[in-house]
């Protein structure tokens, strides 16, 4: 399938991303009898690259990173999400998103149009723990197991903000965005998501152009 990727317009970005923050923060008084945590915009959000496919019907979504804060280690990885799952299944809906899915790393609440079931936009919710030592663990289904454990981000994830800044620094960062959209309007496998495409373009473009780490 041919796709046409584009960049979505910051207003609307805008918008939408405080009627998030809104849900989230309901979800945090929600849960609050068991734990309270702290959520990042990440990804394409906190940059300004939103996209979507003009060609598809999956519309555009915004990933949230969430940590708990309570460390005892009360509750295992497997309570933790579900008890995030029951949260957000209370509040969602008054926000006009679905009721959320559990899938291999995240959570993911969808709008769709109510007229033909397309996706208009939708949020990925990832459970992560930032170590001591510098890298990020997330919980993750393994659901030939059926099993919550958590797990080690990529490595190709680690050094990612030190080379963002290099390219910035480097006056390299609109070259970047053109490239990004190339690679994912020429993506043909459909198991790759955008952040690892983003994280591609990233390295790709910090090694033609002799970054040093």
């Amino acid at each position: 399938m041919q796709h046409d990727y584009r960049y979505v317009d910051k207003n609307t970005v805008k918008v939408l991303k405080k009627e998030v923050i809104k849900l989230i923060n309901e979800v945090q008084d929600e849960v609050r009898d068991c734990f309270t945590f702290r959520y990042d915009f990440v990804g394409s959000c906190c940059r300004n690259m939103v996209t979507y496919d003009a060609k598809g019907n999956t519309g555009f979504d915004f990933d949230v990173n969430i940590q708990v804060n309570d460390d005892d280690e009360q509750y295992s990885a497997k309570e933790i999400k579900q008890i995030l799952m029951r949260g957000f299944s209370q509040i969602c809906r008054r926000y006009g998103y679905s009721y959320p899915e559990d899938s291999t790393r995240v959570l993911t609440i969808k709008v769709k149009d109510k007229q033909n079931s397309r996706i208009l936009h939708s949020c990925d919710f990832a459970i992560v723990y930032n170590c001591d030592d510098g890298r990020q663990q997330y919980i993750r289904f393994n659901k030939k197991q059926n099993c919550y454990e958590w797990v080690y981000q990529g490595k190709g994830f680690i050094d990612l903000p030190n080379r963002i800044d290099w390219l910035k620094r480097n006056n390299l960062w609109s070259e970047l965005k053109e490239y990004y959209i190339e690679k994912k309007n020429n993506n043909t496998d459909s198991n790759k998501h955008s952040r690892s495409i983003f994280a591609e373009s990233v390295n790709e473009m910090c090694n033609w152009n002799g970054y040093f780490g």
